[in-house]
């Protein structure tokens, strides 16, 4: 199982011992598929979608129903390409969520990650906002031995990201990874905030890739879902970033964010180590789960 083994021990395992495809069963299918996080909207279409396959196929083998959820739940996942498009040089990754949620600590293991490819990174340190938080990168930029383009506390975040992408264009860096700030006065502060970035990108790399990623703290369940469509409202985002999975998260809410929103989760934190978050893998993560 790889980089999954911590996410088993965390998951619910909803098959022990014979089962008896019934009622019964379908009806402890249910709650343990919401008691691990994903929903009740997204547990009554899967275990709709499983109770009208066992009755066609005829599926009374445990195994032969297992198979079945799993093949149910990545189907559920796949809304898109889980790698990066990083396919122009400078390519930007934007990367947006709300304070605590692990943006700054995910751009330095994704930095970490593409540095070890042997790509130019240069991080763009525009959360001005919360204090120290450009130093917090640059501490993440030192241990993934990426480039950092900053400015003062308060500085305009659409002026670093201006700079950023003059140094990215004169040391032909392959990736700009930037950060944003994670707690603005309302939606309209964010939409403003954010379509500001997009038109500089508009005009200062006008050709190139970009993502953005929204990162969300998996402990956070159902809240995470909420935030994630008020992102998706403002930002057209291409990705989810789901962090803290190591700790009390159940799991399932990778799969309602999937289904929900319609876009790919692209990367899991399982750990606080600078080569714990990892790709993400909708076949691997249910076999964890199921």
């Amino acid at each position: 199982m790889g980089f999954f083994d911590k996410l088993k021990k965390i998951t619910t395992n909803i098959f022990v011992g014979k089962i008896k495809v019934d009622d019964a069963f379908f009806d402890e299918l249910e709650e343990a598929l919401i008691l691990a996080d994903l929903g009740m909207d997204t547990t009554m279409e899967a275990v709709e979608q499983l109770r009208t396959r066992c009755r066609k196929e005829k599926l009374e083998d445990q195994e032969e129903v297992r198979t079945a959820l799993r093949e149910i739940l990545v189907e559920m996942m796949n809304v898109g390409d889980t790698a990066l498009t990083l396919d122009t040089v400078p390519s930007v990754v934007l990367f947006i969520g709300v304070n605590g949620v692990g943006k700054t600590t995910s751009i330095g293991k994704i930095g970490n990650q593409l540095k070890s490819q042997g790509k130019d990174v240069l991080f763009c340190a525009a959360d001005t906002f919360r204090a120290a938080a450009a130093d917090q990168l640059e501490i993440w930029s030192q241990r993934a031995n990426c480039q950092i383009v900053r400015q003062k506390e308060g500085a305009d975040p659409g002026a670093v990201l201006f700079d950023a992408l003059q140094a990215a264009k004169a040391r032909r860096s392959d990736v700009v990874l930037c950060d944003t700030a994670g707690r603005l006065h309302n939606k309209e502060h964010l939409m403003k905030e954010l379509a500001k970035l997009s038109k500089i990108m508009d005009k200062e790399a006008p050709d190139s890739s970009r993502e953005t990623l929204l990162v969300i703290d998996a402990t956070t369940g159902q809240n995470g879902l909420i935030q994630a469509r008020h992102f998706k409202e403002t930002a057209g985002l291409t990705g989810i970033i789901l962090t803290k999975l190591d700790g009390t998260a159940k799991g399932g809410i990778v799969i309602a964010i999937a289904r929900e929103l319609g876009v790919p989760v692209k990367f899991v934190g399982v750990g606080e180590g600078i080569d714990d978050l990892r790709a993400f893998d909708a076949k691997e993560y249910v076999e964890a789960i199921v």
